[in-house]
């Protein structure tokens, strides 16, 4: 009886150790085949102006699936389905990206281009888009001021939200007077960084879209502010989805976080 007490003794010990040992060996292997996440110690701020429109569901897509958040810059240009982004019937698009927590700039109402300074203090614009598209216009601070602030307006009709005190404008083009204007009006301009053009808006016969992602993955830098949009009329190779979420993720391993505008307020994906 004794002899078959200790060998039950030794059987269970035998096997206690077995299980602790296979336990041990299971951990060690999800420990290496786990993938490590890459740390963030740079940050990058993904911007869209609005375009035609065409891949801006794709694009929203993209930063959802990559838990990205980006900043928008809004104006009222026509769409590749025929209507203005600013719309009814884009309602639900700029409610949602609203509700996920996504930053947005003016990017003027009617598409308005900076020509040059003018007399007395004021700006000569070209609208794009609106009553008075393609006509060079004299305007003054106040004037000025109300084509930023339509868009903020008309945004909050959309989502019952306020944009950020931030705009762009339309190809970049600005003066220190255009600038100015906006700072007195109470928004920040903001452009882009030289990497941070993606390149969207270039020939995509002349400018593939695997050179784009190429260059952009490479060259951006840390605090870099990045330009697209959610659509351009003339590139026949459209830039998204082809290249952004392969670049977000090359971004995330080089270490990248990915933050809104503007800087003082930025809110990391997590």
């Amino acid at each position: 009886m004794i002899l078959k007490s200790r060998f039950i003794q030794f059987t269970a010990v035998l096997m206690l150790g077995c299980i602790s040992l296979n336990g041990q060996a299971q951990a060690q292997t999800q420990t290496q085949t786990q993938t490590p996440t890459p740390q963030c110690n740079k940050t990058v701020y993904l911007t869209f102006d609005t375009g035609n429109m065409s891949v801006a569901q794709a694009v929203a897509d993209i930063l959802n699936r990559q838990h990205v958040k980006a900043t928008f810059f809004l104006a009222n240009e026509k769409t590749s389905r025929g209507d203005y982004s600013l719309d009814d019937s884009w309602k639900p698009y700029w409610q949602e990206l609203a509700r996920q927590g996504h930053h947005f700039g003016s990017h003027t109402y009617d598409h308005t281009y900076f020509v040059k300074d003018g007399p007395s203090g004021g700006v000569f614009e070209k609208p794009q888009f609106g009553p008075k598209a393609g006509m060079t216009i004299l305007y003054n601070e106040a004037a000025f001021c109300r084509e930023i602030r339509r868009s903020d307006d008309r945004f909050k009709e959309l989502t019952n939200q306020s944009m950020q005190k931030i705009w762009r404008a339309p190809g970049g083009k600005v003066s220190p007077r255009l600038i100015k204007m906006g700072n007195l009006c109470g928004y920040q301009h903001i452009a882009w960084a030289p990497a941070g053009f993606l390149g969207d808006e270039l020939d995509s016969g002349k400018h593939p879209n695997s050179v784009l992602l190429e260059k952009a993955s490479r060259d951006i830098q840390n605090g870099d502010i990045t330009m697209a949009h959610l659509g351009i009329w003339s590139r026949k190779d459209p830039w998204a989805p082809a290249v952004l979420e392969q670049l977000i993720i090359n971004l995330k391993n080089r270490g990248f976080c990915f933050a809104t505008l503007p800087k003082a307020d930025a809110v990391q994906a997590q």
